[in-house]
């Protein structure tokens, strides 16, 4: 049940675009952190390129990419593949010219304190045992 919120500045994206980089990110989650992509959720925000800077400095394009999944669901090197890959996919899908400081990064959330459908990954996992 992932969550996964992607946010961009400098770019004047297209619908296809943002389903390209829904798509991608969704598959990843399924494919490199083993989680149920009808579970995963994307949001792509845009951003006026006068709110984002690196360095002190403005920016003309940039991204982020921020994945919350549950805490001790995923290993070191399924993360930093994850890190690798969704780099990737914004690089394919925004082009070359994002800045060297564009972050990706995997949020551990405790099971205890998020879930869907009302009840906690903590309650699923302890219902499934």
């Amino acid at each position: 049940m992932p969550f996964v919120h992607i946010r961009i500045s400098g770019f004047e994206l297209e619908p296809t675009q943002i389903e390209t980089v829904q798509k991608g990110a969704t598959q990843l989650m399924a494919s490199v952190m083993r989680k149920k992509a009808e579970l995963t959720a994307v949001l792509v925000e845009t951003h006026d390129t006068a709110r984002w800077s690196i360095g002190g400095q403005q920016v003309p394009r940039a991204a982020h990419l921020d994945v919350e999944v549950t805490a001790g669901t995923n290993s070191a090197d399924e993360k930093a593949e994850f890190v690798r890959q969704a780099h990737d996919l914004l690089r394919s899908a925004l082009g070359a010219s994002l800045p060297l400081a564009t972050y990706v990064v995997v949020d551990e959330v405790s099971a205890d304190a998020w879930g869907y459908g009302g009840l906690t990954q903590e309650a699923r996992r302890v219902a499934a045992a």
